[in-house]
């Protein structure tokens, strides 16, 4: 198992690199454009040549200030600029579900009227044809 190591370790670098390098957006990029650190990290990875070129010039690293975080997530988390708020707190969010809630009860307010309104006209109508000139039976032959 031991002899594998070395030959992990390096495939685990040349991996890193490769995605590093992808995942890098083009104005961080440093020295050559991007494509070319792509191929040289390609080429050159079984030497740990270009995984490490890549590692040491290829990229601007920033240094982490202090209070903003010791890993890449805490320190996005505390340096983006939108604040993302849960839909609850939001109260622009609220406002938009009170609006809504109003033309909903308004529609359903005009379903009901229009409901009772054809309900009340087939009770006329049965009424009409149950007291109506034709309510006698026919005669028999």
């Amino acid at each position: 198992m031991l002899r594998y190591l070395p030959f992990l370790l390096v495939l685990a670098l040349w991996i890193y690199a490769f995605i590093d390098c992808l995942n890098t957006p083009e104005s961080q990029v440093r020295g050559l454009p991007k494509v070319i650190w792509v191929i040289v990290i390609l080429l050159f990875g079984e030497v740990l040549i270009g995984p490490i070129a890549w590692l040491v010039a290829g990229k601007h690293r920033h240094p982490v200030a202090g209070g903003g975080g010791s890993t890449p997530s805490e320190w996005h988390r505390s340096h983006s600029t939108a604040k993302w708020v849960a839909p609850d707190d939001n109260p622009e969010f609220l406002r938009s579900l009170k609006e809504e809630n109003k033309k909903d009860e308004a529609l359903l307010k005009d379903w009901e009227a229009d409901l009772r309104r054809r309900e009340e006209e087939l009770r006329r109508k049965q009424g009409e044809v149950s007291n109506g000139p034709d309510d006698t039976p026919p005669a028999k032959g």
